[in-house]
């Protein structure tokens, strides 16, 4: 077995891959995991100043990303440099998203950008001959603008963007333009999408995703209680183990993956288990649930309650069943994820930052 995956990590060697986003929470896990596998990794930043906090991350993370790690400057508003960054790519990992505004004028602020994004990255991965893209899409792309409903959610669901709020109908409309493109005009490129549930799991420094702040503030006692509103969890490392099954496994083409560690749980629920695994690490924690009249009357200034509004009360249950048959996806659990989250975030010293 060991001389399998030594073969295997050998063979990949000769392999580049290219990463866009590559300081983001889940490109970062993704590069880790590459690495580890022997591959070559070439990530995209939007400013090179972050290839130094980039390479720590790594570091915390147990990988010496020497020169089997390069970076390059390229940004998904502008045309500038992505063709150099597709030379000689095998593979590309779509994960870079426009960050969502909160203080937006008109939705296509969100919109366009996200869809011209990924439409300029796989415009320039069919002219460079990579063989396919990951797309890192988003739940937000399936869930959205239906009615009520306690059966989980699958890959053949498409959010309702005429009921959907504007980063959901961004998320739904950048990855139907992917799909779009690669019936239309992919020239045999091909495709997989990923749509993770919220992604918590280990930090490996002070840049991660806005869904950490969550566990953060519960520990912190910034949160004093939770909204009624229903999630799913997953971990990083498993969302970045399911990039690679989908980069890698000749099945995973033309189809997209649900990534969720299980049943979706309320958001005091999560409370609850970090009040119950850490002790007093925890004592912060408010496991209890904020009255929805309180959340709309707070939604009058503050635009991230505001954005919050449409979920309150209303299950969000989504099945990973697919990926788990077709990819032999086999994720960690909820709790899990979660108490990683936390427990990375006390050993960096990032609760007070």
């Amino acid at each position: 077995m060991l001389h399998q995956k030594q073969t295997k990590m050998n063979s990949n060697n000769e392999k580049l891959v290219l990463v866009t986003g590559g300081s983001g929470f889940i490109a970062v896990h993704c590069i880790l995991q590459l690495l580890k596998a022997g591959y070559r990794v070439r990530a995209t930043l939007r400013s090179l100043d972050r290839e130094a906090g980039v390479r720590a991350m790594l570091h915390e993370g147990g990988v010496y990303a020497d020169d089997r790690l390069t970076f390059i400057e390229a940004d998904l508003s502008s045309n500038a440099h992505w063709p150099e960054t597709m030379k000689g790519c095998a593979y590309v990992l779509h994960v870079a998203s426009p960050t969502p505004k909160l203080d937006f004028k008109h939705e296509d602020e969100m919109i366009i950008p996200a869809r011209e994004g990924v439409l300029r990255v796989l415009r320039t991965a069919r002219d460079a001959g990579v063989k396919r893209v990951v797309l890192t899409s988003a739940i937000g792309a399936v869930v959205y603008g239906h009615p009520n409903q306690t059966a989980p959610f699958d890959e053949t669901t498409w959010t309702n963007t005429d009921k959907a709020p504007a980063y959901q109908k961004s998320k739904t409309l950048a990855e139907k333009a992917a799909w779009e493109f690669i019936k239309k005009e992919g020239n045999g490129l091909e495709l997989s999408a990923i749509n993770p549930v919220t992604v918590v799991g280990p930090v490996l420094g002070p840049d991660y995703s806005h869904s950490i702040y969550f566990i953060k503030n519960l520990l912190t006692g910034k949160m004093q209680g939770c909204p009624k509103i229903n999630s799913g969890f997953v971990d990083v490392r498993d969302v970045a183990d399911l990039h690679l099954r989908a980069m890698e496994q000749p099945s995973a083409n033309g189809e997209r993956f649900i990534a969720t560690a299980g049943e979706s749980i309320w958001l005091v629920a999560a409370a609850k288990i970090l009040k119950d695994k850490l002790g007093s690490v925890a004592d912060k924690v408010r496991a209890k649930e904020l009255p929805n009249s309180l959340l709309r009357i707070a939604a009058l200034k503050d635009p991230m309650v505001k954005s919050m509004i449409p979920l309150l009360g209303r299950i969000m249950n989504v099945t990973s069943a697919k990926a788990m048959k077709v990819l032999g996806w086999s994720p960690r659990s909820t709790e899990e994820a979660i108490i990683a989250s936390a427990e990375s975030l006390i050993r960096l010293h990032l609760l007070d930052q």
